[in-house]
């Protein structure tokens, strides 16, 4: 993977958002991979094609770029708040590659990479409404909360300069496919619940008791607002990630991460 862009492309055009563009998507075109199959290219679609910029010629999986030049934190704007929901709720979600690049060097400097079945609608944001007076009045954007999506769905391919292998980064994909098979409506609950598990049971501490997420009902419920029953549902998400291959279990309310 060369991670030295195209930066003469962007010689043509005057506005940043098209010069970034351009010289983004010139970079995938020729470097960027489908994760899902062993395909070693991406085909690029057209600038009508709505939410995707990307498709594998093998299996149709579908990819949007979100390029940036500042680090990538918690937070990353996206588009349309509500196109985003319905994407989601209707499993349309293309998978993400977000790159942060250095603009005086046109160098990828890291790069993520989000499954298109592992985001939750809890780590989609609504933004306020733009002003009366802005050019699209009343338009309601939204922002991807990052530190919203299971650790294990985050998944690097240039961390700090440096690529990962592909066999890697495929072998870290798959172990998520479990996820995509469960229904949509369900799936957000496991998401949620998964990214919770690993906030606890971070790099030191493998295991965890029922209590331990417990704490996190508030939370939870300030997520799913028309769900009263959360310790019930967590109860059921760890089961479902316990079957899904994430957790193990160890005895009455204590689990540990398999990985």
């Amino acid at each position: 993977m060369n991670l030295v862009m195209t930066g003469e492309l962007a010689n043509a055009y005057h506005s940043g958002a098209q010069r970034a563009r351009v010289v983004t998507e010139a970079w995938a075109t020729e470097n960027l991979y489908c994760p899902n199959c062993s395909a070693s290219k991406l085909t690029g679609l057209d600038n009508n094609s709505k939410a995707t910029d990307f498709s594998c010629p093998d299996c149709n999986s579908t990819y949007q770029l979100k390029g940036q030049k500042t680090q990538l934190g918690n937070s990353i704007a996206d588009g349309a708040y509500g196109a985003m929901m319905e994407a989601i709720q209707n499993d349309r979600t293309p998978s993400f590659y977000f790159m942060h690049y250095d603009l005086a060097t046109w160098q990828v400097k890291n790069l993520l990479l989000i499954p298109s079945f592992a985001f939750p609608a809890s780590a989609i944001i609504q933004r306020k409404p733009l002003s009366p007076a802005a050019r699209r009045a009343g338009w309601v954007g939204c922002n991807i909360a990052l530190n919203r999506i299971p650790l294990d769905a985050r998944i690097s391919i240039v961390t700090n300069e440096s690529a990962i292998p592909p066999s890697v980064v495929r072998e870290q994909f798959q172990r998520l496919k479990p996820l995509k098979a469960l229904s949509v409506k369900q799936r957000g609950w496991t998401l949620d619940v998964l990214t919770l598990v690993r906030r606890i049971a971070g790099a030191d501490q493998r295991e965890f008791t029922n209590e331990e997420v417990y704490a996190f009902t508030r939370e939870l419920e300030e997520w799913h607002p028309d769900n009263r029953h959360v310790r019930d549902k967590i109860r059921q998400q760890l089961q479902v990630l316990r079957d899904a291959g994430f957790l193990r279990h160890l005895g009455p309310g204590c689990w540990s991460l398999t990985v």
